[in-house]
């Protein structure tokens, strides 16, 4: 194992969930949602949260800054930022652009010259403008979305024998959250919409929080964890469960490759997302075997940051993680097992070969043929093969065909022009013995 604890940052993957929210309601089977809206304190936690980041990574004078980036204007060569606009609706777009700001905050130096000689600085007295890509169907920072086998095994983790004895244990604690859940389905099934309610309301009406027992919300929040870990999880690292990581990773480490490649400008990738892409990662690299915490849902603007750093035997990763508001700072996880920094060609061997590069891929994975892109790449496969059926049975089927036809042609101008001929036969002895006739008389 290297050990790069005095190596320079060449640059940082960063991994934010969004900020605090209303309530958000998923099916517990399919996960299919239901649009929410973020909250005055969503958007300052995630400002808040990396305007810590200018004290350190972005700040000249830190041990930790990122070599080579602009300190001061968000240079958009420098950074990459991608958001999910998928199952929260604007959430996480609003969450990462807050992020953003605090990132890089409003400057007098973002201005310009015009060519009148008038200097003019951004809006809001320098604001920098950042764009985030979401683009559709893009099954990366959502892959559980519509896939048929990610809910085949949901409901087979529903109807295993540890979830049955969880929800046999805690039915009594469960009965008992009637009187605060407004009608809502009371069952283990449901304790991810069960606990969030719990949680918003807790947030945002004080009157329901004074009612609320002080241990019902922690308890409610583990078994929430316990839910969450066993959904977005598998014990194999290619299993359906995983899938949240596993779309996420291709990003992840294309990012990385790019940020170690002298070449190419990159420092920052940022992507803004929900927690479940971190539940699988963290399973996919042993991380949630460190503490309780981390086998479970992060907390409201939660960040986990691959640094990239130099050192004698090339590139290594660091993982630092803060999460939410319950951290004071970020600490630094250990991944596989290992202590210490992780060679990055250890990090890409162990994980690449479980990667979900494209939509093709996802629609395999998740026995797909019609949503999210996939009924076009069915459709095309559908021709494709049409095509590819032509050959070499069906073109040597045509080719014969044609053979055939060539045949017949020959045969009717063989016979046409043997006709031809014999009528000109007739008609020269129809002539020869009319002239004999006349000789005749």
């Amino acid at each position: 194992m290297s050990n790069s604890n005095n190596g320079q940052v060449m640059g940082a993957v960063m991994l934010v969930r969004h900020g605090d929210r209303l309530e958000f309601f998923q099916d517990p089977k399919s996960y299919d949602p239901q649009h929410t809206f973020i909250t005055p304190l969503g958007t300052h936690l995630q400002f808040s949260l990396f305007s810590h980041e200018t004290g350190s990574r972005i700040n000249s004078s830190s041990p930790d800054l990122i070599q080579g980036i602009n300190t001061t204007i968000a240079d958009t060569d420098q950074i990459t930022a991608r958001a999910d606009a998928g199952g929260e609706g604007g959430v996480i777009l609003t969450s990462s652009i807050a992020f953003l700001q605090g990132l890089y905050p409003p400057t007098r130096s973002f201005n310009e010259v015009l060519a009148n000689g008038t200097n003019v600085t951004g809006a809001l007295d320098g604001y920098q403008v950042f764009e985030a890509v979401s683009p559709t169907n893009d099954i990366s920072l959502e892959g559980w979305t519509m896939c048929g086998a990610f809910e085949d095994a949901t409901t087979a983790f529903y109807n295993s024998a540890p979830f049955q004895q969880k929800a046999k244990e805690n039915a009594d604690f469960l009965n008992s959250l009637k009187p605060f859940l407004d009608n809502r389905t009371i069952n283990l099934e449901n304790m991810w919409n069960i606990f969030d309610f719990l949680n918003v309301r807790s947030i945002h009406d004080p009157i329901f929080a004074s009612r609320l027992p002080p241990s019902t919300l922690a308890r409610a929040q583990d078994l929430a964890n316990f839910h969450e870990h066993g959904v977005f999880t598998s014990p194999w690292l290619d299993g359906i469960g995983n899938i949240a990581g596993r779309t996420i990773l291709p990003s992840i480490l294309g990012g990385l490759a790019d940020i170690a490649d002298p070449s190419n400008n990159l420092k920052i990738l940022f992507q803004g997302l929900s927690y479940k892409p971190l539940i699988s990662l963290f399973n996919m690299t042993g991380v949630d075997l460190q503490s309780a915490e981390l086998a479970g849902i992060v907390n409201y603007a939660a960040a986990a940051i691959l640094e990239l750093r130099s050192s004698n035997n090339g590139p290594v990763l660091r993982l630092q993680f803060k999460n939410g508001t319950q951290d004071n700072d970020f600490h630094t996880l250990n991944m596989f097992g290992t202590s210490g920094d992780l060679p990055l060609s250890t990090f890409v061997n162990k994980l690449s070969g479980v990667t979900i590069n494209d939509t093709a891929t996802w629609c395999r994975v998740c026995h797909n043929t019609q949503d999210r892109g996939c009924g076009d790449i069915t459709l095309g496969a559908a021709q494709a093969i049409a095509a590819e059926r032509l050959r070499p049975v069906g073109a040597g089927l045509l080719g014969a065909g044609m053979g055939v036809a060539f045949i017949l042609i020959l045969i009717i101008f063989a016979y046409v022009l043997g006709f031809m001929r014999c009528r000109k036969k007739r008609q020269s002895s129809k002539k020869s013995v009319s002239s004999e006739v006349r000789k005749k008389c």
